[in-house]
């Protein structure tokens, strides 16, 4: 496994600090945020402009870009981002389910609209992934199933957070067991209680919740997952540097430390 942060964590800074507290964490790569209103770090309105300085942050720092974050299901800013991903070396995309929890018609207008963003993606070279999240269309267990037999394209795969499944009542641990062999990225970080957010983002942090982050690594592992693994915390746009490096320290070592207690290094 690959682990890398969501550099929305550094949203108040720009992406090269992003990038230089990656590397001095140790993390192996970075997921690069486009999410609007809360970075700047790939605004794909000047994609062409800012993928120079990227590609050239990956080579200062030796981090490869492993995924881009982009919530919008906007078939416009969706083909913007795939062509900006190409032109990082960026092979996945996560967005955002859309729709509405509980809601058949919105479900179904859910996934028309991904599987069409699906086959986008593969024109493209990349992989789209969509994860479960509070309130959506998508948002537990029986709806990522659902989701997953509805659109069996190979550019299609699932983003695993295991605190949307926790907030959603289950079990992340024995979610991801359910859901393995379609997942083609991972979003990770911790949660106290099952309220609708995710809390400050210090509690996001590995280790500092109610999540068993190890056991789900675990089973990551016994199931021959390989891909990346990026810590997302949200809601740390007005830190300092300084409490976003503590932030990705601390979740980093929790990572590495259950990555050392299963086996995968």
């Amino acid at each position: 496994m690959k682990l890398g942060f969501n550099s929305v964590l550094f949203g108040g800074h720009d992406v090269e600090t992003a990038f230089k507290y990656a590397a001095l964490c140790g993390y192996d790569g970075i997921e690069i945020s486009a999410i609007d209103g809360m970075s700047e770090h790939l605004v794909l309105d000047r994609w062409r402009e800012i993928a120079p300085a990227i590609r050239e942050l990956t080579r200062k720092y030796n981090l490869p870009v492993l995924a881009m974050e982009q919530p919008s299901q906007d078939p416009r800013k969706m083909e913007t981002a795939f062509q900006a991903a190409v032109a990082i070396g960026c092979p996945i995309v996560n967005c955002g389910p859309g729709g509405k929890s509980g809601d058949d018609a919105s479900f179904n207008e859910s996934i028309r609209s991904l599987r069409a963003l699906a086959d986008m993606a593969g024109g493209c070279g990349v992989t789209l992934c969509v994860k479960a999240h509070v309130g959506a269309a998508i948002y537990n267990t029986p709806t990522t199933l659902r989701a997953l037999e509805a659109i069996d394209a190979p550019s299609f795969g699932l983003d695993m957070d295991p605190s949307h499944i926790h907030r959603a009542g289950e079990d992340p641990v024995a979610a991801v067991a359910a859901v393995v062999r379609r997942i083609r990225h991972v979003h990770i970080r911790d949660c106290k209680g099952r309220q609708a957010n995710p809390g400050a983002p210090e509690m996001q942090a590995n280790g500092r919740g109610d999540i068993n982050l190890l056991g789900y690594i675990r089973t990551l592992h016994e199931a021959g997952y390989a891909g990346p693994v990026d810590l997302e915390i949200i809601g740390a746009k007005d830190y300092d540097a300084a409490r976003c490096v503590a932030i990705a320290a601390e979740a980093r070592g929790h990572m590495q430390a259950c990555l050392q207690a299963c086996g995968a290094r």
